[in-house]
């Protein structure tokens, strides 16, 4: 174990919608307000999608997304990780732009193609608040999360342009090869950062025996790589936990979990930090702060972003 554990939270996402929960973040200062909160309590690293403010659906908006992380960078330190993978159904430009113009310290960076389904929620509610809610959600009965080696290769460029460190999403054991397939290209230095992603449906299931497979597994394809796991659903805290007595770091948050635990809405993001803070101390290691993720990441500094 190390003594140090990055929390990241995830704060708003593009996954649950408006009708899931009362508590999703959708305007531009709800979810900077919520990425401060989650900072006050312990995360090192908040990752930023945008909403439209009047409804809550996923955008593109740029200037949203910049109205955002510029307001949490006047107010705290915390670590910017700024999403690539942005809204099902956005194009490969309009995921990847906000890393040309704002040049993070920190982007998502998903390492491959994968089915990427929502659609069974659909049973779970009758009414919707908003009409887009449903609509959305179906589609990923026939949806691909599209992310070619020709599209890793050009985000690979934009990302090394910028100086900005790829988070790479993986969501099956198959993006590990692509990772080490693109080191081995030349698109990429090591040591990586990686993002375990458990319980997505077209996805590894989140499980004991699959994140120490993921993880092992890395070490023999990659070798020199720092990892974190974020799982969505009610197996968060579970699989976080193992997360940390392996070696690795943790992300929480309402973008992956809409409740606290069992039968109890989270009513913010920080709830979520509290708990996984307070249960990295119990095994001894410690949240570290915006400044240790950055030398455990090896980021270029906030000095040095375009916000």
């Amino acid at each position: 174990m190390q003594d140090k554990v990055i929390i990241t939270a995830a704060i708003t996402g593009s996954i649950h919608t408006p009708t899931m929960t009362q508590y999703l973040p959708i305007t531009p200062k709800q979810i900077a307000d919520e990425a401060v909160r989650s900072y006050e309590a312990g995360a090192a690293v908040c990752h930023i999608h945008a909403r439209d403010p009047e409804t809550g659906k996923p955008n593109s908006d740029v200037n949203t997304l910049k109205e955002i992380i510029s307001s949490i960078k006047s107010r705290c330190n915390i670590v910017i990780c700024v999403t690539t993978g942005g809204g099902l159904g956005m194009t490969t430009e309009q995921r990847v732009a906000p890393v040309g113009l704002f040049q993070p310290e920190l982007a998502s960076f998903n390492a491959g193609s994968v089915n990427f389904a929502l659609f069974p929620v659909l049973s779970k509610f009758k009414e919707w608040k908003f009409d887009w809610e449903p609509q959305y959600l179906g589609m990923t009965e026939d949806f691909v999360f599209s992310n070619t080696f020709k599209s890793m290769k050009e985000y690979c460029a934009k990302f090394n342009a910028a100086g900005t460190k790829p988070e790479f999403e993986v969501y099956d054991a198959g993006m590990v090869n692509n990772i080490a397939f693109m080191i081995q290209a030349g698109y990429l230095k090591k040591p990586v950062y990686i993002q375990f992603v458990m319980g997505v449906l077209g996805g590894i299931t989140p499980s004991s025996e699959n994140l120490l497979f993921l993880a092992d597994y890395a070490k023999r394809q990659i070798g020199d790589f720092v990892f974190s796991v974020c799982v969505a659903g009610r197996q968060q805290f579970r699989i976080c936990t193992q997360a940390l007595l392996i070696g690795g770091n943790c992300r929480v948050g309402l973008e992956d979990n809409a409740y606290l635990e069992k039968g109890i809405f989270a009513k913010s993001n920080a709830e979520h930090v509290t708990k996984m803070a307070r249960i990295a101390r119990e095994f001894g290691i410690e949240p570290a702060t915006p400044d240790e993720a950055r030398k455990i990441l090896n980021l270029k500094g906030i000095d040095k972003v375009a916000y």
